[in-house]
């Protein structure tokens, strides 16, 4: 039976996949370790079409890139549409100087290896992630932790993060901080506890916490989960009008930035 063709349009915005990835438990990592070469947001977005399709989920490839490896889309499967940035050229009419920029589009190009047939594949491996590593190619320093507060977990003071030697969950914990550095170094200092105000920069950089938690399969994801749905419920409901679309769009970068600088080698960044 051959499935509709799923456009654009058709498409979930960012803001409603990250609403549905707090709210159903276990929805990242299955997305991580089917698709753990793309970005977390198109991770996602792949998962939910390969649901939506009544297709297994796995390794995806464009139609020449299966054919590269001895594979061949099987007749009348339907390509799944993520998000690629494609590098735009514009001339600036009063300096007649010409500049590049990046722009985000929607392409139906993969495939999922349920759709194909041909060679077996080998098995595909999940990369390593190493904390250090990740601070350092993100240019984010580690400095001790010298709050008066003993409730605090950690703090982030634009480039440099502390995490509390006894905070409860350290993993948790490092990625807020780390998210607080790259959302909002410029916004002053940030130091989380248990009654962290409930602004949207915390919502943020929790998100990325439980993107990252749950990707690389580490403990806080629960209660990053919990935190989040707490203060939606509080507004909007827990709905995908909660929470921005531009902030949506931050925090799945932000985590796609966290998981690959911590890989073994850091691979370009789509969304």
């Amino acid at each position: 039976m051959e499935h509709p063709r799923t456009t654009p349009t058709d498409l979930p915005k960012w803001s409603a996949l990250l609403i549905e990835a707090v709210t159903k438990p276990g929805l990242i990592m299955k997305a991580y370790s089917a698709f753990h070469t793309f970005s977390v947001g198109n991770q996602i977005l792949a998962l939910v079409q390969c649901q939506l399709k009544g297709l297994q989920p796995g390794p995806l490839n464009t139609f020449p890139k299966w054919k590269d490896l001895g594979r061949f889309v099987k007749r009348g499967e339907r390509a799944l549409t993520l998000c690629m940035p494609i590098t735009c050229k514009r001339r600036d009419e009063e300096s007649d100087e010409e500049h590049t920029f990046t722009s985000f589009v929607y392409k139906a190009r993969w495939f999922v290896l349920a759709q194909t047939d041909g060679q077996e594949l080998d098995p595909i491996t999940m990369p390593e992630w190493d904390a250090e590593r990740a601070m350092k190619a993100l240019g984010i320093e580690r400095v001790p932790f010298d709050h008066t507060d003993g409730n605090v977990q950690g703090f982030s003071r634009g480039r440099h993060i502390a995490i509390n030697p006894l905070a409860q969950l350290p993993f948790k914990t490092l990625f807020h901080e780390l998210a607080h550095s790259i959302l909002h170094s410029d916004e002053g200092d940030f130091a989380d506890d248990e009654t962290t105000p409930r602004s949207l920069c915390e919502v943020e950089a929790e998100s990325v916490a439980l993107l990252c938690c749950e990707s690389l399969g580490l403990e806080g994801a629960d209660y990053a989960r919990g935190y989040i749905q707490h203060w939606l419920s509080g507004g909007s409901g827990s709905n995908a009008e909660a929470i921005p679309e531009k902030s949506a769009q931050k925090i799945f970068r932000a985590a796609d930035q966290i998981i690959r600088a911590g890989r073994p080698q850091v691979a370009p960044v789509t969304l």
